[in-house]
């Protein structure tokens, strides 16, 4: 098998527009959730979000860019770009062939379903844009992103809820250990901060009205966000021979299916998950160091992950730290895991793990070092990433310091 490394990363979500910027606002303990700015506010319980402020998209497209791409492409497009450009890769040729894209969402063209429901039922409009299809269309991010940057090999979307990223970059990881590609940019984006993505939310009854508590006694609930997270993954000795700086390696990844409960989570299903990406990166575990928790402030999520991972590690759950940035950022759903990878890459290059802020009271079921309100200088050499989906559809991601 090949070995797999990241040479490239972008993002654009609540706490900045660049890698750069979320890195420093993680490494701060910055909360980028607040009041949304969205249309008929006053009609949502949950009016508050992971938004990205001050954002307009005709400062990076044109006129007949917008026509075509919702606001979850836009994100895709931008951190593409970040991360391609770091990378320094150049899709011409041969190598434009052996490269593609696999890219994670939930929701998709939301924001274009939203506004075109609103121009058909609410103010009865007989047509909408013909470009609406396309538009709101799952894989619509995925394919610009390839014809931005030539990129003529496997490309697709994976649409599993919160575990979508993990499982585009899993699928991407496998590709190019594989030998079926020898680079692939992936990721994760969503835009579903609109008034019938929050609406419809609102009605699971998991959301919070004030603030996203990860592992804390007094967490009530999640805080949606928006954005995206996106990487290029290149084989190792091609990525060597050109010279690429290498911000880690993937060496691990497993998937697993609870197939218990549509939105319960179960603490087996998240567990053999874990497990699988250590084995499958053929490490010890008490290897690991860091783990990027899914931690989603709900009670549910949080105990269970927290089992998991005592009942994975045994003693050494004690010793290793983890911590949920969606305290942060907030959950982008089906882009979450994305924008998490950023902050294992933190912990590996930077030795700085984010922090859980907002953490108020210990909760005797989450009993880990959940790295409290104030990142943390350490050695990491081995981080996981959690991804834990409605569904009960896990993905987990084994990074490793070089």
């Amino acid at each position: 098998m090949r070995r797999v490394v990241i040479t490239g990363a972008g993002t654009i979500n609540a706490l900045g527009g660049s890698v750069p910027e979320t890195l420093e606002a993680m490494r701060e303990g910055r909360c980028g959730i607040g009041r949304l700015d969205i249309r008929d506010l006053e009609r949502l319980s949950v009016q508050i979000g992971g938004q990205v402020t001050g954002y307009d998209e005709n400062d990076h497209f044109n006129r007949q860019q917008i026509a075509l791409y919702d606001r979850f492409t836009q994100f895709a497009l931008l951190a593409a770009g970040e991360a391609i450009a770091q990378s320094g890769v150049v899709f011409t040729d041969e190598i434009a062939a052996r490269s593609g894209v696999v890219m994670g969402t939930s929701g998709g063209g939301l924001n274009t379903q939203d506004e075109n429901y609103r121009a058909v039922y609410e103010e009865g409009k007989n047509r909408v844009h013909p470009f609406v299809v396309p538009k709101l269309m799952n894989n619509a991010a995925t394919s610009h992103v390839s014809m931005q940057h030539n990129l003529q090999g496997p490309s697709f979307t994976v649409s599993t809820a919160c575990a979508s990223s993990n499982h585009a970059i899993g699928q991407a990881f496998q590709m190019v250990r594989t030998g079926m590609a020898d680079v692939m940019v992936t990721g994760g984006t969503e835009a579903m901060l609109c008034f019938g993505g929050v609406k419809a939310w609102e009605g699971l009854r998991v959301m919070s009205k004030d603030a996203c508590r990860p592992f804390s006694a007094t967490r009530n609930g999640m805080v949606q966000g928006e954005g995206a997270g996106m990487f290029v993954l290149e084989e190792y000795e091609h990525a060597k021979a050109r010279g690429a700086e290498i911000l880690a390696e993937i060496a691990g990844f497993a998937m697993s299916s609870d197939a218990a409960d549509i939105v319960m989570p179960s603490k087996q299903g998240a567990a053999r998950a874990i497990r699988g990406a250590v084995v499958d990166a053929q490490l010890p575990l008490d290897a690991i160091g860091y783990i990027n928790a899914h931690g989603t402030g709900t009670a549910a999520n949080d105990k269970t992950e927290c089992a998991a991972v005592a009942d994975v590690f045994g003693h050494h759950a004690n010793d290793l730290m983890i911590s949920s940035t969606k305290s942060m950022h907030g959950h982008l759903i089906g882009g979450t895991g994305a924008v998490e990878l950023l902050a294992c890459i933190m912990a590996l290059r930077d030795g700085v793990v984010a922090p859980t802020i907002g953490y108020e009271e210990p909760d005797p079921e989450c009993a880990l070092d959940v790295v409290p309100n104030t990142a943390r200088e350490a050695r990491i050499d081995v981080a996981l990433s959690n991804a834990f989906a409605f569904g009960g559809l896990n993905a987990v991601l084994a990074l490793r310091r070089i």
